[in-house]
Parts: C-alpha cells; sequence; structure tokens
C-alpha cells in the first residue's frame, strides 16, 4: 500500500476546507483505481493535514494530481497555498479489528 500525506499549514478554517472538499475529493477518490481511504485531521492554528492510502504509487499519483487541480480551482478563496507533500509505502497497518498488516 501506499500513503500521502498533504500538509497545509496557513488555512482559515480547515473544518470549512475539510466540509467543501469532501464531495470534490471524495467522488474523485471513489473514481480513482486503487484508493483504499482519505483522512482529514484538523491539527490546530490553522494546520491541516489530508491523508489518503492506495494500493501503489501510480494510483496514488493519479489521483493526487486531480485532487490538487480540485483544490486550487475550487477552493482557491481558501488562500490553503502549496502543501508539503510526504508519500511513501505504507510499512504497518493496524487495524482495530486485530488485523496488522506488515510489510
Amino acid at each position: 500500500m501506499y500513503m500521502v500525506i498533504r500538509k497545509y499549514t496557513n488555512v482559515r478554517s480547515v473544518a470549512d476546507a475539510a466540509r467543501r472538499a469532501k464531495s470534490g475529493v471524495g467522488e474523485i477518490l471513489r473514481q480513482s483505481q486503487g484508493f483504499r481511504s482519505y483522512h482529514v485531521l484538523d491539527a490546530g492554528d490553522g494546520v491541516g493535514v489530508a491523508v489518503m492510502i492506495f494500493d501503489d504509487r501510480e494510483s496514488a499519483n493519479v489521483a493526487n494530481a486531480k485532487i490538487l487541480a480540485f483544490v486550487q480551482a475550487s477552493l482557491h478563496d481558501l488562500d490553503l497555498g502549496v502543501p508539503e507533500i510526504t508519500s511513501g509505502e505504507l510499512l504497518v497497518d493496524i487495524e482495530s479489528d486485530g488485523f496488522s498488516g506488515v510489510k
């Protein structure tokens, strides 16, 4: 699995950005091959973090490009700026049902 983390550091309202992105980003992700999950975190002080998990790097890269275009086109009034992006192979996955995936 492959994880992409996008960190925005100067968001006026992370809750508003998340609410507005939910339908657009959600639709892009639902249509994306290899999509597993999407999470948004309000880290406080105008910091918002989005985490996406995919089956592989190629699927993540294709979806990430579409999402960045959506954010720039549809959420431009929120002045989100360019996110810091961190990505890589997911090495450990522990879920509440007791299943652990380890690479």
